[in-house]
């Protein structure tokens, strides 16, 4: 009888452990294992899952300028959990899997469909074709990405991020949203919503940044370069960010043909 109740115990405590998140971590030179998850990294995290899915909703009721600032939210959250995570130490692979799924929503399936609720979806089968190679490049993307993490120069980019992706699409319906849909705005939405998709998945590089000392000494001088971009953004927001990404989307193709261009005879 005792050994049923034991046998019963242990396997309801397996059951528990298998409901549950358990994680191995290094500390000092051994492994120990872990149960559960940080909150604080995964709460921003959760946060910008929710601003893509609600920029989803607000497309579907026709608030297409409020949807693209919901993707430029989503944004700034998913730039503030791997911050977070590695300031406070609670970096995991949970965290990192969660913040995967939750940038195919928010920078995959949303811009995708926010395009598409906008001016694709009167472009009948060309419309969704068109969405569907924007969010299948994001899912590549993203899971080339995470299988490159460690191997790959730190500097650059492969491919176009889905981040940048995401803010040229949602920058694109921002500023045009309350014009009259003509031909010239549904090539302009093919030709960038299906581009965007191309380029994540290329062999293109982009300068990433992550090489800038921000926790280092500048000048003074630099505070006000700050101010004044702050100051550029305000006078047009929709503008200005729609051109400053999309300018760093052409600067990847652009780079490759100076690269091409300027190559000396014998380099491949």
């Amino acid at each position: 009888m005792a050994s049923d109740e034991k046998e019963q115990q242990s396997t309801d405590e397996s059951e528990i452990e298998g409901a549950e998140v358990v994680e191995e971590e290094m500390v000092g030179d051994s492994r120990v294992r872990r149960r559960g998850i940080y909150l604080l990294p995964n709460m921003f995290t959760t946060a910008s899952l929710f601003s893509g899915f609600y920029a989803i909703v607000a497309a579907s009721n026709n608030d297409f300028a409020l949807a693209a600032i919901a993707i430029f939210v989503s944004m700034v959250l998913d730039g503030l959990d791997g911050r977070v995570a590695r300031l406070t130490n609670t970096q995991s692979r949970f965290g990192e899997e969660y913040d995967s799924l939750a940038d195919m929503v928010a920078f995959g399936v949303a811009p995708g469909l926010v395009t598409f609720f906008w001016i694709l979806n009167d472009l009948d089968k060309l419309g969704w074709i068109v969405t569907f190679i924007y969010v299948a490049g994001s899912a590549l993307r993203l899971a080339r990405f995470n299988t490159q993490i460690g191997s790959v120069s730190k500097r650059y980019f492969v491919g176009l991020p889905s981040p940048s992706a995401a803010a040229v699409v949602a920058g694109m319906v921002w500023c045009f949203h309350s014009f009259e849909q003509t031909w010239w705005l549904s090539t302009m939405a093919v030709v960038l919503v299906a581009g965007a998709g191309v380029l994540m998945v290329s062999n293109i590089l982009y300068y990433s940044g992550k090489d800038l000392d921000l926790k280092g000494r500048v000048p003074f001088a630099a505070i006000l370069l700050v101010v004044l971009v702050f100051a550029v953004v305000a006078i047009e927001p929709p503008v200005i960010l729609f051109l400053a990404f999309l300018i760093y989307t052409l600067s990847g193709p652009g780079l490759w043909v100076w690269r091409k261009l300027h190559r000396r005879p014998g380099q491949s």
